[in-house]
């Protein structure tokens, strides 16, 4: 299977330029070895406008016209509908009946239709309404311009500082880890790129422990709070991860709550859970990371209000 190159993720730094935020790496208070690297500031709330943003890019002009359609259980959702809104392209997104209100609520306000589905179905009904309509189908991550999109975040990180050791990066379908995996390793191959997912949500270290795709069930992966992180790998992702990804560490629903709270109290940060899981691999699993410099993706801060105040109550 064909990988994305450097030379991918660089021309998507290109198409992403002036649309998404070049997020800055804020230094842990809590930690003088840690420091943040804040995607729930860009304008959807999550790192997801990168990927996004850079697949629209290479939609044609007739192609923009017809639309285009992604199932999400909501960042990858927003982050299409703001990206095709500025392209004039109309956007049906597909999401699971259990997705937080606040997440479908904000993918509607950006423009896009919403079908909500149970969470099984989401990915045959968008493939469904894709053929029946002419839409490109944009999916969260099995995709290559996505992937190259989301490497941008890892361009930044080894611009910004060159001698990092470690960087920490969620693991949900893997688009994100692919991405910043694939720059990371080509420009300080030094530094160790570690993923972090829920011990609930543990497919892609199993699959990478077997050597071979492993997809857990849908009831498995909706047991945790992280939800931006309760999907498989694809054979797209897990074959980047398993080339670049040094392993996977996991983090309870506990420890993921707990490091919500620290950035939102420390750093001044509203973040998710899924956001949260790699600042929970370093506060409680240091020993299982190699030890220097170490940056944390905060991959999103679209978190249900609720749920937020339960956590620093």
């Amino acid at each position: 299977m064909q990988l994305i190159s450097l030379d991918d993720v660089r021309a998507a730094a290109g198409n992403v330029a002036g649309i998404t935020l070049r997020t800055p790496l804020l230094s842990a208070r809590w930690d003088e070895e840690l420091w943040l690297k804040p995607e729930s500031l860009q304008p959807v709330g999550s790192f997801k406008l990168r990927g996004a943003t850079n697949a629209v890019a290479q939609l044609s002009a007739e192609q923009r016209v017809r639309g285009v359609i992604t199932h999400s259980s909501g960042n990858h959702g927003q982050a299409l509908a703001y990206a095709a809104r500025r392209a004039g392209a109309p956007c049906v997104v597909v999401i699971p009946d259990v997705a937080p209100a606040v997440k479908v609520e904000q993918v509607r306000a950006l423009g896009a239709e919403v079908v909500l589905v149970p969470p099984p179905e989401r990915l045959d009904v968008a493939q469904e309404r894709a053929e029946k309509d002419g839409l490109a189908l944009i999916p969260p991550y099995d995709h290559r311009d996505v992937i190259a999109g989301q490497g941008t975040i890892g361009l930044e990180i080894a611009e910004d500082m060159p001698d990092v050791d470690v960087v920490l990066v969620p693991v949900g379908g893997g688009g994100l880890a692919s991405g910043v995996s694939t720059a990371i390793t080509a420009l300080l191959p030094r530094a160790k790129v570690i993923g972090v997912e829920p011990e609930l949500a543990a497919d892609a270290q199993e699959s990478l422990a077997k050597g071979e795709l492993v997809a857990w069930p849908t009831e498995l992966n909706y047991r945790t709070a992280a939800d931006g992180v309760r999907v498989n790998l694809s054979e797209l992702t897990f074959a980047h991860l398993r080339e670049r990804l040094d392993r996977i560490v996991t983090v309870t629903e506990d420890e993921i709550l707990a490091a919500m709270t620290r950035i939102v109290r420390e750093s001044r940060l509203v973040v998710e859970p899924t956001g949260a899981v790699t600042a929970a691999a370093r506060l409680f699993h240091a020993g299982e990371l190699p030890p220097g410099r170490t940056v944390a993706v905060v991959s999103g801060g679209n978190v249900d209000p609720r749920l937020l105040i339960a956590a620093l109550s």
